[in-house]
């Protein structure tokens, strides 16, 4: 009987040893979440060799992974989990049809090896590095031509251990840009969602040239002194949904953008159909929601809903500049609640920094419909700074039930206008005088589209790991 007991564990013993083709023997975990799309082949990293102790590099066995799962592409797709621990790794590519699984207690740390990260040429959109002229580093969760992805969790974490990186851009020692923590290019139907993400390098989330995307539900944490922190930068993307997710950090916690310069306008991608609701957001310096400023290719219809800000400078902030060109149209901002601000609004059209000499001089944005209603807002210092061009006014501006506490020490004029027209419905202080008070005509101004757009049909189902393996 004990023989026969020996042998059974030495059987099973060699099926976990032999990897990835014998994994019908392990049910190391069970559970359920939401996706896009749910998976009919499962692994855990541990298969391919990873071992989550926070020394030992993991780059190899994610790649690995990722590859030997991408043969399930057409077979109803795989799913790789990462258990907890802490899995030290440099930058991995995703593949089609594919989730990426952290428990709740997995921490993913980025490498503190920065001659080990490959250089990626710049963004075609913008044809230059965002610290340095040359190309980038690659993002540390990186994918591009995909089709149906998802990076989730149980709320775990991936940790950029950013300092390193803060100051070498500081001390201006780096030749390339700073990588993000995810970032998805040429890509469709993606999710990125039910995770914590900390100390990014640069921006944590950048989704760019794709379409059907959900960012839902994530944490995102960086020092407010941190460079170029932003949370969530949709790049030049259509049908984009996010929504319940919690920012601090050093930028921008949304920054909406579509292309710099003569690049963004050559490339000529609009950021459009966005939705970002519920948002929380902290960022000192920055905005809630940014548009710009690089917006060469175009941005068009924006509705954001249901925002709070505390301790952020501004609420909706938009970003432009001679020789931008491209546009912002059609932006629609309802239901913001906002603490200790410099500035509710903010409009510029002197945001004055290019890729290089070469931008147009005559490529004028266009910046019309800006709809902003249903704003409370306290212990702000100025109420709105509306700086349009001269010969290039920003136009359709349009507020509505807006409320303003000032603060003790707030500006003597809480509002500044210039070369902008539009107008205003029961806002508090009185507005400048280029938005005229409609009275009773504002009942219904400045509200939301009635139609939907076509990523609120987008549906998550419940899906499940550890119960079906090939």
């Amino acid at each position: 009987m004990i023989k026969a007991i020996k042998l059974v564990v030495v059987v099973l013993g060699v099926l976990i040893l032999n990897g990835a083709e014998c994994r019908k023997a392990r049910i190391l975990e069970s559970f359920e979440y939401s996706a896009i799309s749910c998976r009919s082949h499962s692994a855990s990293i541990v298969d391919f060799g990873g071992v989550g102790d926070g020394k030992t590099l993991n780059t190899k066995a994610f790649q690995e992974a990722v590859n030997h799962l991408s043969q399930y592409a057409s077979d109803g797709g795989a799913q790789l989990f990462v258990p907890a621990g802490k899995w030290l790794t440099g930058s991995f590519n995703l593949t089609s049809h594919f989730t990426l699984y952290l428990h709740k207690d997995a921490v993913l740390l980025a490498s503190q090896d920065i001659n080990s990260w490959p250089v990626v040429d710049p963004l075609p959109s913008y044809g230059h590095g965002r610290d340095a002229p040359g190309g980038r580093y690659i993002s540390l969760i990186f994918g591009t031509n995909l089709t149906d992805v998802v990076v989730t969790g149980e709320n775990g974490t991936i940790d950029g251990q950013g300092d390193l990186w803060w100051q070498q851009f500081h001390k201006k020692k780096l030749k390339y840009t700073r990588p993000y923590l995810i970032e998805i290019m040429h890509s469709d139907t993606v999710q990125i969602s039910s995770l914590t993400l900390v100390n990014s390098p640069s921006c944590n989330v950048h989704p760019v040239y794709s379409s059907n995307v959900i960012i839902q539900g994530l944490t995102i944490l960086a020092p407010v002194t941190s460079p170029n922190t932003d949370g969530i930068n949709p790049d030049s993307c259509t049908n984009t949904r996010i929504e319940d997710n919690y920012i601090v950090s050093g930028d921008d916690c949304v920054a909406v953008k579509s292309g710099w310069d003569e690049y963004g306008i050559k490339y000529n991608m609009p950021t459009k159909q966005l939705i970002i609701r519920r948002l929380t957001c902290i960022s000192p310096d920055s905005a809630a929601i940014a548009l710009g400023s690089e917006m060469s290719g175009g941005i068009q219809d924006v509705r954001a809903q249901d925002i709070t800000a505390i301790n952020t400078e501004s609420g909706v902030r938009i970003k432009t500049a001679v020789g931008r060109g491209g546009y912002v149209k059609d932006i629609y901002a309802k239901g913001m609640n906002l603490h200790t601000m410099k500035w509710v609004f903010w409009i510029t059209g002197n945001y004055g920094s290019h890729a290089d000499n070469h931008y147009d001089p005559k490529a004028l944005p266009e910046i019309k419909g800006i709809n902003y209603r249903d704003v409370v807002a306290e212990n702000v210092s100025m109420a709105a700074r509306l700086e349009g061009i001269a010969g290039d006014p920003f136009t359709g501006i349009c507020m509505s039930n807006v409320t303003i506490g000032m603060a003790k020490k707030a500006k003597k004029y809480p509002w500044s206008c210039t070369d902008i027209e539009g107008i205003s419905g029961g806002v508090v202080p009185q507005p400048c005088e280029l938005l005229p008070e409609q009275g009773e005509k504002s009942v219904g101004m400045c509200d939301f589209p009635a139609e939907s757009l076509p990523v609120e049909a987008m549906e998550l189902k419940t899906c499940s790991y550890g119960l079906n393996y090939f």
